[in-house]
């Protein structure tokens, strides 16, 4: 019911959306490297503020791609009424095709994925042309669909502080299109050199493209009656009925474009197509983003080491999939509704902005406190001025989004980032104490001391071939002591083993641990423990025979002995554990995937064949 003040909200988004251009363009030129918001906080405020603008990219990278994925599934879904309907499959689906894609090492072609840019604002213009047109010249009126429709107001009547709390919660609701301008600053090593100028008028250029089409979309949103409602199936009414729970509701352009083309026209199924296809690539930024900064964050220690290497195809495999996974969990959660998920988008952005802004403020002072320069100490002023207004006024926006959108969904991106923070601290925390237990001193110490002696241990359950491969290669260890060690668990199999151990010679000793509650783990850990408590100074080899399987499903039925054993036994200091492995026909099987694996070649790797083979080809260079 306050629809007639929207203009006077965009332009207040307008003012904005320049001042951000206006401050990241001297982040471009100061910051080339392309460490973006992470590197200006992390450099200029400390570790602590760059670690909460990782966060903050973190949570706004899941979310770029749950929003941009479940906003161009409704507007493709505007085209063809099975999308929308099945939203939240196509928009797993979409997740899963980019997951593959990236998994896959689909390298961004400039061209290709900039055709659908390309006729996404050729579409929007010509819309904002031919509505102006009709509108202006012909006098027609254009109509959307939801013209006829009604807005249940949620309280009569709102004046004061109740009207300003609406108006600026419709600010900061205007204000998501102010994400991804940070991307630029995050990509400019991608452009042409002179880098940061190009870097800084492509920033220019789309905050000039994204107004006027903000503008335009707005004023034709306005003229044609576009009624959205947050809670469309109560607060939208139809002849004074609410249109109920089965009512979709299309994003607003597609309700202009339908107002302004004629619903099924082509030019109207163009610019549905376009816009999903530009979020769906938009979306497709963050599967770059966000492995990348996790493995810089990998780097530096904050998250675990996983992150930071490459597959096979050179992609962050592991980070693409934990991005995947986490925006699928919100997707599911929050049944594919941007109107939903874009409430969560806007915290994080603000965040970034804020510490970026004021990192440069701190960064033109440390500069100018050494510059001699008159004419480099106007620009660097002129520069920190632009930054110091930048970081007031989205400080001031990330108040008011705070406080409008809390109960709204904000509350949610908050305690992402929170759990992001406290989770990167905690890994910091252990790496830095595993590297501090792990450093090695200069002068010697117990680890660096010889053993008196090694004492061998064979285990043994009955006499076969793992169990005879195992004692011949303890032999080859030429231990000071060496003796098989069994569990008694079953009378009869020991009386057994004894009198097999004894018709066949083996010289070497058997010693067997009796288990009155049948137990194997126990006694042998005790005993192993004993060995090093009569010896403290002596190193004891634990020797397991086991088998190897060539199926996922034989892992279930063999060695759980031995894994519990070796899981125990690798918290006992100053006892070394050796496995020897029995190769049993099935594993013939792996072998042959594992010689198909090492025959693979990577992709250009056959070119030109090997080296040597293209040396002889050549022969010398004179």
């Amino acid at each position: 019911s306050a629809y007639h003040f929207s203009p006077w909200i965009a332009l207040a988004v307008v003012v904005l959306m320049f001042t951000v251009v206006a401050s990241y363009r001297q982040n471009v030129h100061a910051y080339p490297s392309g460490g973006g918001d992470y590197e200006v906080a992390n450099t200029n405020l400390g570790p602590k503020a760059g670690l909460t603008v990782a966060s903050a990219l973190l949570v706004d990278y899941v979310l770029t791609v749950a929003v941009s994925i479940s906003s161009g599934i409704e507007n493709l879904g505007s085209a063809i009424p099975f999308v929308v309907e099945h939203k939240v499959f196509c928009a797993m689906a979409v997740i899963l095709l980019l997951t593959l894609m990236n998994l896959r090492g689909v390298k961004e072609s400039g061209s290709l994925f900039a055709i659908p840019t390309y006729v996404f604002v050729a579409g929007v213009f010509i819309m904002i042309a031919w509505g102006a047109f009709r509108g202006l010249v012909l006098d027609e009126t254009m109509r959307a669909p939801t013209a006829a429709y009604e807005i249940k107001p949620e309280h009569e009547g709102l004046a004061g502080f109740a009207l300003v709390f609406l108006l600026l919660r419709a600010f900061s609701s205007g204000c998501a299109a102010l994400t991804g301008v940070e991307a630029i600053s995050n990509g400019v090593p991608a452009f042409r050199k002179p880098k940061s100028k190009n870097a800084a008028t492509t920033l220019l250029l789309m905050g000039v493209l994204a107004v006027t089409m903000f503008c335009g979309i707005i004023v034709l949103a306005m003229v044609s009656k576009v009624r959205m409602a947050e809670y469309p199936a109560k607060d939208l009414l139809d002849n004074g009925v609410p249109v109920g729970p089965d009512y979709v509701q299309h994003p607003v352009i597609s309700q202009v474009a339908e107002a302004v083309f004629g619903s099924g026209s082509f030019l109207f199924l163009v610019l549905a197509a376009a816009t999903a296809l530009v979020l769906f690539l938009a979306a497709n930024t963050a599967y770059n983003g966000f492995p990348v900064l996790g493995s810089i964050l990998a780097q530096d220690r904050y998250l675990p080491r996983q992150l930071h290497t490459r597959g096979d195809r050179l992609a962050f495999s592991n980070g693409i999939v934990l991005l995947a996974g986490a925006a699928a969990l919100l997707v599911w959660i929050y049944e594919a509704d941007s109107t939903r998920l874009i409430q969560l988008y806007i915290v994080g952005v603000f965040v970034s902005f804020t510490l970026s802004q004021t990192g440069m403020v701190r960064h033109w002072n440390r500069h100018l406190a050494t510059e001699k320069d008159p004419a480099k100490r106007r620009h660097m002023v002129r520069s920190r001025a632009i930054n110091a207004f930048g970081a007031f006024f989205t400080f001031t926006v990330l108040v008011v989004v705070l406080v409008t959108k809390f109960s709204h969904g904000a509350w949610v991106a908050l305690l992402g980032m929170v759990i992001f923070y406290g989770t990167m601290t905690a890994i910091r925390r252990h790496y830095d104490h595993v590297a501090k237990e792990l450093a090695a001193p200069e002068g010697p110490t117990d680890d660096s001391v010889r053993p008196s002696r090694v004492h061998s241990v064979v285990l043994v359950s009955k006499i076969h071939r793992p169990a005879l491969r195992a004692l011949a290669y303890a032999k080859l260890l030429r231990s000071d002591t060496l003796e098989a060690l069994s569990v008694n668990v079953d009378p009869a199999e020991t009386k057994a083993l004894r009198e097999e151990w004894e018709r066949r010679g083996i010289d070497v000793p058997l010693k067997v641990l009796d288990s009155p509650y049948r137990e194997i783990t126990r006694p042998v850990i005790e005993y192993v423990k004993s060995l090093r408590r009569e010896s403290p100074r002596d190193a004891v080899s634990v020797i397991i025979p086991e088998y190897v399987v060539g199926h996922w499903y034989e892992h279930l039925l063999h060695n759980q002995s031995a894994l519990r054993l070796k899981g125990r036994l690798l918290f006992t200091p100053g006892v070394m554990v050796t496995s020897v492995p029995y190769q049993l026909a099935s594993s013939e099987v792996a072998k042959k995937r594992a010689r198909k694996r090492s025959e693979w070649n990577a992709p250009g790797a056959v070119r030109r064949g090997p080296a040597a083979e293209r040396a002889k080809e050549t022969g010398p260079r004179e």
